[in-house]
């Protein structure tokens, strides 16, 4: 299952996703809500992008193909529009639990920030393995992407 999804145009709509919700944790870090605004203010936005991606999505296929969608590009742009949702909406878990007392807030908002890089620093280091890199070149490969998510929590640093 995980070769499959490894495998499949969603990962890119997953990473792209899980950088709007590390950028999101970084600027609600600065002047926390309570952990169930948090959590709410994280899905919220995650739907509000999903709604963008939708709507760009079949503005552009409709461009592309010049009439009415077929069913296998609706299909594809839900798949895609799910996969931006859940990337950016992951984060939410962590607030939720802070908002049951499973876990401090401060500890929910290092748990976000550092997932979602490991995250992208992961799909890094398997983007470059399918495509026939060496393990080593691999890891150079997860640290460049995973530069995007520490230079979001390093100018959020710089910020505040």
């Amino acid at each position: 299952m995980l070769a499959e999804h490894l495998g499949s145009e969603q990962v890119s709509r997953v990473v792209y996703g899980t950088v709007i919700g590390v950028a999101l944790v970084a600027a609600l870090e600065a002047h926390p809500p309570a952990a169930g605004a948090t959590a709410s203010t994280i899905l919220t936005t995650a739907v509000a992008v999903g709604l963008a991606e939708l709507y760009s999505e079949i503005v552009g296929a409709r461009v592309r193909v010049q009439g009415p969608l077929p069913d296998e590009h609706r299909g594809a742009i839900a798949a895609d529009v799910c996969a931006v949702m859940a990337g950016a909406g992951f984060p939410a878990v962590f607030f939720l639990l802070a908002a049951v007392d499973v876990m401090e807030l401060d500890t929910a908002f290092t748990i976000a920030k550092w997932s979602g890089l490991g995250l992208i620093a992961l799909y890094g280091f398997w983007a470059a393995r399918l495509g026939g890199a060496t393990h080593g070149r691999s890891l150079v490969h997860a640290g460049a992407v995973a530069l995007i998510g520490v230079f979001v929590i390093a100018l959020k640093a710089l910020v505040h």
